[in-house]
């Protein structure tokens, strides 16, 4: 059995009910079949997702994976149905095209493929670039229509008159380690625990390496040197050992390599979508940038160090 959106609908009323009784009521199923599917579920994920008791159901270790998946995924389902209604209600005369910018290959990749299902017959084109400025200015001469870029913590995104610039999320910066690192099976490493480490991470001409500094200030170390290069010679550097990376809390799963939360979260990523007000019409901007923060939630689900660093903030009293 394939595991279907309903599927996960079901777990989270299971899980809100805290008793098949109460789910199965709250579905409008008879207990035995709610009892029944959740069995096909459990089959098809590979385990036991609720220990049932006396008093009801609590989740597993699996069922709270999956828990907090479902949380990510079925408000962005959500939102994917409503925007494609909106979409579907507005009337297109044109072939839609699409120039993007960005800093962030994963969430770059992501918006093109959210776009390509939602606006099947746009052209699509894209270029990188590790300098925000050079995104604004590329909106401000007509030779982009949107553009991925982010900005350290609150710091002003990169401006020039007649931009506008969305908030898509904001995620926390992680350390990148090898796998064999000492602290590699830690859920969290504090910064202080890295002072005697060199560093790697991916150029940019915002504000990123005067935050790092005076956080690594108030831990009370200066870093000893920091290695500014591309994506692929930063995860190299990680690999053999020869440098711990900072990365946003979205990165890939790569070989040899985990990423972890900093302790306390003292360092932070804001992604932000752009555009020249001038260029383009409320409604394509309101679409590319709901995509934008569906291609986010995409990419945050598929990292198991960014869900659950997400579960233990919700735990937080």
């Amino acid at each position: 059995m394939e595991l279907e959106l309903r599927h996960l609908k079901t777990i989270r009323a299971i899980a809100e009910a805290g008793s098949l009784t109460r789910a199965a009521t709250a579905l409008g199923l008879a207990q035995p079949a709610l009892s029944a599917q959740l069995k096909r579920i459990e089959r098809a994920l590979g385990g036991e997702l609720f220990e049932r008791g006396r008093h009801g159901v609590r989740a597993t270790a699996l069922g709270e994976l999956v828990l907090e998946r479902t949380r990510i995924v079925l408000p962005a389902v959500t939102e994917l149905q409503q925007e494609a209604a909106r979409f579907a209600r507005t009337p297109r005369t044109t072939t839609a095209c699409f120039r993007l910018g960005g800093t962030h290959g994963p969430l770059l990749g992501a918006l093109v493929d959210r776009l390509a299902d939602v606006v099947p017959d746009a052209r699509v084109t894209t270029c990188t670039s590790w300098s925000e400025r050079e995104l604004a200015t590329l909106l401000t001469e007509g030779r982009l229509d949107f553009a991925l870029a982010g900005t350290c913590g609150s710091a002003e995104p990169p401006g020039a008159d007649g931009l506008s610039w969305r908030e898509v999320a904001v995620d926390p910066v992680f350390v990148m380690l090898p796998d064999t690192h000492p602290l590699a099976r830690r859920s969290e490493v504090d910064l202080t625990e890295l002072a005697g480490e060199e560093w790697a991470c991916v150029p940019g001409d915002g504000c990123f390496g005067d935050c790092f500094t005076a956080a690594c200030a108030r831990a009370g170390f200066t870093p000893s040197r920091m290695y500014e290069t591309d994506t692929a010679s930063l995860v190299h550097l990680v690999q053999v050992g020869r440098a711990v990376g900072l990365c946003r809390a979205t990165f890939p799963t790569t070989p040899g390599i985990v990423s972890r939360p900093l302790a306390g979260t003292p360092l932070a990523w804001r992604h932000l979508l752009g555009w020249h007000t001038a260029a383009q019409q409320p409604p394509t901007a309101a679409t590319v940038l709901a995509q934008a923060r569906l291609a986010h939630a995409s990419v945050a689900a598929r990292s198991d160090s960014y869900t659950q660093w997400l579960a233990r903030q919700t735990r937080v009293p």
